[in-house]
């Protein structure tokens, strides 16, 4: 059997797999086992965040993989607290909590939020008002905080004590707020799976707002569009939100697990010894390539993502087929004016492409912080060419 025959026999069926078996990649291009050449720029869903093979990533990643591969919270690894001091610096944020996903993170900011709410509203404050086509994973509690009824349908039941309101409309948070016994708020500031949405700035000022006013906490959900994605360091940035709680995940990672919890002020130090734990976060080869990527992550190359999205966004809305554009930094969505984001997908696929999908019939770009200049615009070149053979 070929490698697609034997994933399909012995691998669960939860994945509607492309039809391509990808071997080696370096930078922004990967290679299939008969050597056709994918421009990608989709990352693994925006977890390559420097490309495929990085040098720097895979030097410190070998680099610790010749001292120790693991020790569990049991002991002190320098990796593990140096990715928390630099995390803190950078963010304003006090204390981390390292896990394996965006999913765990975001457990992990629902439990500190559950607590914030027993210990200063009272019992029964754990409500957490989050927003529709808001999506924060797929564990049986990020499930019910995400907000798309289709996610919904086959898990019941799903952990009560989310509520979820309109992206942009203030009224519909307050309502909630004042309907439900909440602890907290919970956003992506940019929507990625649900359909690639920045949301207002008047919104996140009335969701702080509205916060300081009831006593809650903040969350932003910073898995996909953390760690430079959308031309700052954190999506919230933009806003000039400073979250409560901020978790991230993906490219940080580099193609590793991690996920991270950062905790400000008002709950770092919610947590007792017991209280929450998870036997590999903080993996000191997983936290080593991280920190090699953190660092890299400086105002040079943040300048570098925003004038490449400029590049890539003026090319796509000079496209009649683009009805819109959203997203910020190297997050793009485009939303076609006829032709189904399935269809484009598959299509550049076939063309060496590779570009993701999304709520609301979005085609998403997730490409590398690096990519050069000349391979954006030759895939940008292809998918425009899609779009408009495929109107």
């Amino acid at each position: 059997m070929n490698i697609k025959e034997i994933d399909n026999t012995y691998i669960a069926h939860t994945y509607g797999r492309f039809p391509v078996h990808l071997v080696t990649g370096k930078g922004s291009v990967a290679c299939d086992e008969n050597g056709k050449e994918y421009i990608d720029l989709g990352t693994g869903i925006g977890v390559n965040l420097f490309g495929y093979c990085d040098e720097t990533w895979q030097q410190a990643v070998k680099e610790q993989l010749g001292y120790i591969q693991h020790t569990s919270n049991l002991y002190y690894t320098g990796p593990c607290a140096n990715l928390a001091k630099l995390l803190c610096e950078k963010t304003g944020m006090k204390k981390v909590f390292f896990c394996n996903s965006g999913a765990e993170a975001n457990e992990c900011a629902i439990k500190a939020a559950r607590r914030y709410g027993q210990l200063h509203k009272g019992e029964g404050n754990y409500y957490i008002v989050t927003l529709e086509n808001s999506f924060h994973g797929r564990t049986l509690t990020t499930l019910a905080a995400t907000g798309q009824d289709h996610f919904h349908e086959l898990f019941q039941p799903l952990t009560p004590g989310f509520v979820h309101a309109k992206p942009d409309d203030a009224d519909s948070v307050r309502k909630l707020v004042e309907e439900y016994p909440c602890c907290a708020i919970m956003i992506e500031c940019v929507q990625g799976e649900g359909g690639v949405h920045a949301l207002k700035q008047e919104f996140i000022d009335e969701i702080k707002k509205i916060a300081q006013g009831h006593e809650l906490l903040v969350i932003c959900d910073e898995v996909q569009t953390g760690n430079g994605r959308t031309g700052a360091l954190y999506s919230c940035m933009h806003y000039g939100l400073q979250p409560d709680i901020m978790t991230t995940a993906k490219g940080i990672g580099g193609g590793l697990p991690i996920g991270i919890t950062m905790l400000g002020d008002k709950v770092q130090d919610i947590f007792k010894p017991g209280d929450n734990g998870s036997t590999f976060g903080g993996n000191p080869i997983a936290c080593a390539g991280a920190l090699a990527n953190l660092k890299r992550l400086d105002d040079e190359l943040m300048e570098s993502v925003k004038a490449k999205s400029d590049h890539a966004r003026a090319r796509l809305m000079a496209c009649e087929e683009v009805e819109s554009l959203d997203g910020l930094g190297m997050m793009i969505g485009i939303k076609p004016k006829k032709a189904k984001n399935s269809d484009i997908a598959m299509k550049c696929l076939e063309k060496g492409v590779l570009v993701l999908t999304a709520g609301n019939n979005m085609v998403r770009l997730l490409p590398a912080l690096n990519i050069d200049e000349k391979t954006l615009d030759k895939g940008i070149s292809i998918l425009i060419e899609t779009l408009r053979e495929e109107a």
